[in-house]
């Protein structure tokens, strides 16, 4: 696994690698005894205690094995396999293509009550039109070289919108002014997305703001991020997705996203920089 920017799971790396020691000291071994008891060199035993590698689950069994324990096995891995779920390569999830990550994302906003986003770069998917997601996942797809599922992908990541109008879901949801900016499609695609925003805005389900261009800067701009139910942040980097679930770190998150919605526009406001970026399509 990378090493994540995320302190949580670097946090959660570290935790796990203190219980295997734990164990290890626990039995009274040393590491090189250990290492033997393994059947791996001595160098293994403390890059894992050390949180430089994630152990893999037959690693782990053959740790407890050798310590004795082999009841604590099963929930070492499921600990393991959890610290690997918070920083996920875009390159791996969509090795197999876009749309089972999609249908996870799907999974997820539908236990989701309140989730608060903040973008500065595209729409969140919910609130994407089939043209504009297709668009944005053909950029994706070859820039990754991964398998083209564009069209299941794109069915799967509008289904999402469903949470808008059924369930009790809120969507809070703050855009940097440049989003309605970039030229992500062509001009018809990018009129029909903006004109989708202005949409969706009467729904009671959704708050929209946007930062303008001219907004004084409290908090800089951010990737873009997600906060569901003050349980777990998501945020998106160019390489991965990252799964914030220290409260310390979603705490931070909360606080950026409470500045950023002191520096947005509500309204007839954000209505009528959406009509401009329209405007300026020609």
């Amino acid at each position: 696994m990378t090493a994540s920017p995320s302190s949580s799971a670097q946090t959660a790396r570290e935790a796990l690698a203190v219980r295997l020691t734990h164990l290890r000291k626990d039995a009274g071994l040393t590491g090189k005894e250990l290492s033997a008891r393994c059947g791996w060199h001595p160098a293994k035993t403390t890059r894992i205690q050390k949180a430089a590698v994630l152990p893999s689950d037959a690693d782990i069994r053959v740790w407890c094995t050798a310590c004795g324990t082999e009841d604590q096995a099963e929930d070492l891995i499921a600990t393991a396999r959890a610290v690997e779920s918070m920083y996920l390569e875009w390159r791996r999830l969509h090795k197999d293509g876009m749309r089972k990550v999609q249908e996870g994302w799907n999974t997820l906003h539908d236990r989701t009550r309140v989730c608060r986003v903040y973008v500065s770069n595209v729409p969140p998917g919910f609130f994407q039109t089939p043209g504009f997601a297709t668009a944005l996942m053909e950029q994706i797809t070859a820039f990754q070289g991964t398998p083209n599922d564009i069209t299941e992908a794109v069915a799967a990541r509008i289904a999402r919108s469903r949470f808008l109008y059924e369930g009790g879901h809120r969507y809070v949801v703050l855009m940097e002014e440049s989003v309605l900016r970039f030229r992500t499609a062509d001009s018809e695609t990018m009129r029909g997305q903006l004109r989708h925003l202005l949409a969706v805005m009467p729904l009671a389900s959704v708050s929209l703001g946007i930062i303008p261009f001219t907004a004084q800067r409290t908090v800089w701009p951010l990737e873009a991020f997600y906060v569901h139910d003050d349980t777990m942040a998501v945020v998106e980097t160019l390489t991965a997705e990252i799964r914030v679930t220290q409260p310390r770190e979603i705490a931070d998150y909360a606080k950026a996203f409470a500045s950023l919605q002191q520096m947005a526009v509500y309204g007839d406001d954000a209505r009528a920089l959406i009509h401009t970026a329209i405007d300026a399509l020609g």
